[in-house]
């Protein structure tokens, strides 16, 4: 009896979830979804790409990844939206509550979409009414591919129509025995469609296809193989293995032969719950003060934030949430934390924000200094954690990129703005040229440990 899967996925997931939002707000507003927009990160300076486009939008040639003076170029009047991280993340984890209520077998792939198995569903109703003790009739039951189809074609109904009328937005969902072929399933035609891909259809369906459309044929295997004049699913899926793993290497090569014949994992992997937090704390061998601050506590939180970090990254998460925490020496426990925009697992950005929040916390006339207290605890955390799906466009992206890290006024253009408009766009220009510094750094890094190995660098300590 084989598992019954169903992909799962948001269709135009960042604009329709700005629509939704817009319509909330403004019920008389036009539809973003019907009308031709793309979804951004800086509206105003017109930088950065292209994260979303509305079905309009696509019909000019606009295509996600490209930058936004280019798709301004194809449609001049195109709307731009602004991203909303936190709309997208409220959705989200709507859309996947769904999903929950269904089964226990859900496996998120990103923000927008999932695995979903609902073999006890369909077979439970497929069996509704019969004798199980009739083992035959059982057999010819979950044997007759029609009727399993049926039963999942009402479930998938009904999902996409739960969806929509709770959360107001359409998904397509793709139905078959396996991951892959339910992903690929759910990649014909958009929106809100229903597409069955059994391996019965894989001849009919899913080989006369372009090689590229071939979930995990990226852009160089696509090459290599058409190299080798292979331009089919059914092509690839008809040429030797040996063939396949002497151009694409054993592993890959292996991969696109089961795949582009359709075989896949039927195995739908739930995630275990999420940490709550990651956090790391440190008992001072001596009194922390305004004495010594300067000299010990930069140390102490430097090493706190690395071990945090690390953390973080060895469990493949992103924090949206910054804390830091003391004991005093009358023994209570003092706190302060803060939302950051772009969540992270750099260690440079928790030590930047924890140092931040550390000096808002001791000094001032309201700060432990102030009221004569030390310090003999310090402690770093994070929490309120993504996976990475939410960092799509980062913060050098989100404000234009190069052009506005190197953005120069004009008196002409100060005299439009406010004193308090100006330190605003100078403190956004420092953090795009402090984002371009970084990426400049990582880069020469990598450049650096790819010629003289892994671990040719190591990040010196601040004194």
């Amino acid at each position: 009896m084989a598992n019954i899967i169903i992909h799962v996925d948001v269709n135009s997931a960042f604009l329709s979830w700005s629509a939704v939002k817009n319509l909330k707000e403004n019920p008389k507003a036009q539809d973003l979804r019907d009308i031709p927009s793309i979804v951004c990160g800086d509206v105003e300076s017109r930088h950065g790409i292209v994260t979303a486009a509305s079905i309009p939008a696509k019909e000019y040639g606009i295509f996600t990844g490209e930058p936004v003076t280019k798709a301004l170029e194809k449609y001049p009047k195109l709307e731009l939206v602004k991203a909303d991280f936190k709309t997208y993340k409220e959705y989200s984890r709507k859309f996947i509550s769904i999903l929950k209520e269904y089964s226990d077998k859900v496996e998120q792939l990103s923000i927008d979409e999932a695995f979903v198995d609902i073999s006890e569903i369909v077979y439970g109703r497929a069996l509704n009414g019969v004798d199980l003790n009739d083992s035959e009739k059982v057999e010819e039951i979950l044997e007759d591919i029609g009727l399993i189809k049926q039963y999942a074609m009402q479930f998938a109904i009904s999902l996409s129509n739960k969806i929509y009328d709770e959360c107001k937005f359409t998904v397509n969902i793709g139905v078959s025995t396996n991951k892959l072929l339910a992903k690929m399933a759910s990649d014909f035609e958009k929106p809100n469609k229903i597409h069955f891909l059994f391996e019965d259809d894989v001849e009919s369906k899913m080989w006369p296809l372009d090689i590229e459309k071939l979930y995990g044929c990226g852009d160089t295997t696509t090459r290599k193989l058409h190299a080798y004049g292979l331009w089919t699913i059914g092509e690839v899926a008809g040429a030797d293995e040996d063939l396949l793993t002497s151009i694409l290497g054993d592993k890959l090569g292996e991969y696109i032969h089961l795949a582009a014949n359709g075989i896949g994992d039927d195995i739908v992997n739930p995630e275990k719950e999420d940490a709550k937090s990651c956090s790391n704390e440190l008992t001072t061998m001596f009194d922390i003060t305004f004495d010594n601050y300067e000299k010990e506590m930069p140390k102490m939180l430097k090493s706190l934030s690395s071990s945090v970090a690390s953390r973080l990254q060895k469990d493949g998460l992103f924090a949206s949430n910054i804390s830091v925490s003391i004991k005093t020496n009358d023994f209570k426990r003092k706190s302060k934390q803060t939302k950051i925009l772009d969540s992270t697992n750099d260690e440079r950005r928790i030590n930047e924000v924890a140092t931040r929040l550390m000096e808002e916390l001791v000094f001032g006339d309201d700060g432990i200094f102030a009221k004569g207290l030390k310090i003999r605890l310090v402690g770093v955390g994070t929490s309120d954690f993504d996976k990475g799906e939410f960092r799509q466009m980062n913060i050098f992206e989100l404000l234009g990129g190069e052009n506005f890290a190197n953005l120069s006024m004009g008196d002409d253009d100060m005299e439009y703005y406010s004193g308090d408009e100006l330190a605003k766009i100078e403190s956004l220009k420092a953090d795009a040229k402090r984002a371009l510094e970084n990426r400049q750094l990582d880069k020469m890094l990598d450049e650096i440990e790819k010629k003289f190995g892994s671990g040719a660098v190591h990040k010196g300590s601040d004194n």
